[in-house]
């Protein structure tokens, strides 16, 4: 440091010295050539220090570190990027229905065999109304399963612990008998696991447009900080509140969000905006649990998104710093009502996927 210090004091010294020296000639003779010969002289001079400091900088770059970097623990979860940590690199991470490893009793297939990775499938045919449910404990899960045999991917996210699925018949009205059952015992790889992945309510491949568009916006990007601001800003300047659908939707259940035709439509309603944010982050690594339930001061059912970044983000309404799930409400940020968002009292959690 000592070495960088005398340069730099001398490089400065000789600043200081041009400057004066032109300083006095354009004093004495005041004419506009020996002018403009000082500023081009005073900026080479700038530009010499510039030089000299990149070159300080570069070397203090390669020096080697002070002691041995810091590793992960055993329960530390290691990020694909951060502050500080270079150009940012999405990871997509998939979930698929593996016939091969479900349970099975021929017609109802109940596929566990990644649990761990934070998801459960299945799958059926029926002519009937049929439902999956995943429960553990006393808390329970239940989700439309069609009966053509197309799979569905829900998330486990209730925690480690014992899970039992059931595949689940309509008999009259809001009665259902179960068909199908399998239990397992659940240890997620990390709490993340079930917020990486795509579901049923955040539905997308690597070839799906919403997948794509955020590939090119988080191309270059320097953290996932930078990443959820780019996502941010093109939800918020390009998708619409859709007042009609809303309406229409009002006294209907069963509605599931289609991230590709949200993009596609230009517009939605709070459920497709917390799809298309979650399925975008999630397909570069970034940790997103849709959430729904109420808002204050007037009970409004409502959806929006909770976000894991490995970096700071923040508007005047919302905060996000590293180490902490934030809250992100993309429709009322759209819309502008983001002044709600910043008062986590006015949010009431039911539930998660």
């Amino acid at each position: 440091m000592l070495c960088v210090s005398t340069a730099l004091s001398a490089v400065l010294g000789l600043c200081v010295s041009l400057q004066n020296e032109e300083e006095t000639k354009k004093t004495r003779e005041q004419n506009t050539m020996n002018f403009a010969v000082s500023r081009l002289r005073t900026l080479v001079c700038a530009l010499t220090l510039a030089v000299l400091l990149l070159g300080m900088l570069a070397a203090c770059s390669n020096s080697p570190a002070p002691g041995p970097a810091t590793q992960p623990t055993e329960n530390e979860t290691p990020t694909t990027s951060g502050v500080g940590g270079g150009a940012f690199a999405g990871h997509f991470t998939p979930a698929a229905f593996d016939k091969s490893a479900a349970t099975s009793d021929g017609v109802n297939y109940l596929d566990l065999s990644h649990t761990a990775e934070g998801y459960i499938a299945a799958a059926a045919t029926n002519e009937n109304r049929l439902k999956l449910q995943v429960s553990m404990g006393e808390m329970s899960y239940n989700y439309d399963l069609p009966g053509t045999g197309e799979p569905i991917i829900v998330p486990v996210n209730m925690g480690d612990g014992n899970y039992t699925a059931r595949i689940m018949q309509n008999t009259t009205e809001d009665r259902y008998i179960e068909l199908f059952a399998a239990t397992t015992n659940v240890t997620l790889e990390n709490e993340f696991a079930p917020y990486i992945r795509p579901n049923m309510f955040c539905n997308y491949t690597e070839n799906s447009a919403c997948v794509k568009l955020a590939n090119e916006l988080c191309t270059g990007v320097a953290d996932e900080g930078a990443a959820f601001d780019a996502v941010y800003d093109y939800i918020t300047n390009n998708i619409s509140y859709d007042f009609a659908k809303a309406d229409k939707l009002a006294s209907v259940t069963g509605y599931v969000p289609n991230p590709d035709e949200t993009l596609s439509s230009g517009s939605g309603i709070c459920f497709d905006y917390a799809s298309l944010t979650a399925a975008m982050l999630r397909s570069q690594g970034i940790p997103t649990k849709i959430l729904t339930g109420y808002v204050s001061p007037d009970n409004v059912y409502h959806a929006w998104d909770m976000i894991y970044i490995n970096g700071s983000w923040s508007t005047l309404h919302i905060s996000a710093q590293p180490g902490q799930w934030a809250r992100a409400d993309m429709t009322f940020a759209a819309n502008g009502a983001d002044e709600v968002i910043g008062d986590a009292s006015a949010y009431a959690d039911r539930y998660t996927y």
